[in-house]
C-alpha cells in the first residue's frame, strides 16, 4: 500500500451502521444520565444503609460508565460519531427519579431503579432491533442489558421485603 492510499474507518455498510447507531445512541444517552445522577444519589443518601447503598452506588455508576463507553465505542467503530455531551443527555435522556437533595436510602434507592428500567426499556429494543441488523452491536446490548439487570437486582435486594 503507498503512502496515499487511506483505509477507511469502518468496513461496515453504511446503512447497517446508521440503524446500529439509532438503536445504541439512546442506550449511551440513558447511561450517561445515570452516570451523573447515579453520583447525584450516592453524595445525599442518608440513612441506616448509607455505607451499603452509598458505595453500591458508586459501583452502578461506574458501570453506567463503562456501558456508556462501550455502546459509544461500537458507534464510533461504524464510522459514525456519538453526541453525549451534557446538554445533549439533558435533553435526550429520560428524566430522572433522583432527588436534588439528601434523600432516605430506601427512597433513593427505588429511584435508581426507576433510572435504570427507563434505561432498560431502550435496551432491550435495542437488543431486538438489533437482530436483524449488526449482530455485534447486538452483543453490545446484550452485554449492557445483563450488566444493568445484575446491578438492578443488586439494587432491589435493598429495599425486598
Amino acid at each position: 500500500m503507498s503512502k496515499a492510499e487511506t483505509i477507511t474507518t469502518t468496513a461496515s455498510d453504511p446503512t447497517v451502521a446508521a440503524a446500529a447507531a439509532q438503536f445504541l445512541t439512546p442506550v449511551v444517552l440513558g447511561l450517561q444520565a445515570l452516570t451523573i445522577n447515579g453520583k447525584q444519589a450516592h453524595w445525599h443518601v442518608r440513612g441506616a444503609n448509607f455505607v451499603g447503598v452509598h458505595e453500591l452506588l458508586d459501583t452502578i455508576v461506574a458501570h453506567a460508565g463503562d456501558f456508556a463507553d462501550t455502546a459509544a465505542e461500537r458507534i464510533v467503530a461504524l464510522g459514525l460519531p456519538i453526541d453525549a455531551r451534557v446538554a445533549t443527555v439533558a435533553e435526550k435522556a429520560a428524566a430522572t427519579k433522583v432527588p436534588a437533595g439528601f434523600t432516605s436510602s430506601d427512597e433513593l434507592v427505588r429511584d435508581v431503579i426507576a433510572d435504570i428500567d427507563a434505561i432498560l426499556a431502550d435496551v432491550r429494543a435495542a437488543v431486538e432491533g438489533l437482530d436483524e441488523i449488526d449482530l455485534t452491536s447486538q452483543d453490545v446490548a446484550i452485554e449492557i442489558q445483563r450488566g444493568l439487570e445484575k446491578d438492578r437486582w443488586f439494587l432491589v435486594s435493598h429495599v425486598a421485603a
